[in-house]
């Protein structure tokens, strides 16, 4: 396995089936409707404009079997430091200690980057993510209860955040 910089051209069509596969089997994403190519094109250059990055692990074949990337957590400008992530790991490679590489690997871009918290919003069903998260020094922030409804039942979500030691000298403005 290696890291590479995700790109549209070459990734877009594996992290579509990534996305897609956590939409329609899991609580990892609350939407109900699978995603497109248009819908990768969009979210691909948000991550430009925004200089966002897209961390993806690769198999030897050549592969995309996990991603990460983050993006703003809210659009106010005195939030511009702190971003919310996510990490994706393709349905046959889970358990493999892929999430903690790739998660290890988004905060160490954020820290690049001058973030200053980085926090996570994941299903408080999903005990593997939680467990994650904490074990890498993430704590829970909060809960939203009852935050989505799908597969027929209410989902609550929790907040988790890992505050970074940078930026240096943060500013106003």
């Amino acid at each position: 396995m290696h890291f590479v910089a995700c790109t549209e051209e070459r990734h877009a069509s594996q992290i579509l089936a990534i996305f897609n596969d956590a939409i329609l089997n899991s609580t990892a994403l609350y939407e109900y409707k699978p995603r497109t190519m248009e819908t990768m094109a969009t979210w691909f250059a948000t991550k430009r404009s925004n200089g966002y990055p897209v961390i993806g692990l690769e198999n030897d074949a050549g592969e995309l079997v996990g991603f990460a990337s983050y993006g703003s957590f809210r659009a106010f400008p005195a939030n511009k430091y702190t971003v919310e992530h996510s990490v994706y790991i393709r349905q046959d490679q889970r358990g493999n200690g892929l999430g903690k590489q790739l998660l290890q690997a988004i905060v160490a871009a954020a820290r690049d980057n001058n973030m200053h918290c980085v926090v996570g919003g994941i299903d408080v069903a999903n005990a593997t993510s939680i467990a994650l998260h904490e074990k890498l020094g993430f704590e829970h922030a909060g809960t939203i209860k009852h935050a989505a409804f799908k597969f027929g039942r209410w989902l609550d979500l929790g907040f988790y955040q890992l505050l970074l030691d940078t930026p240096a000298n943060p500013v106003d403005g």
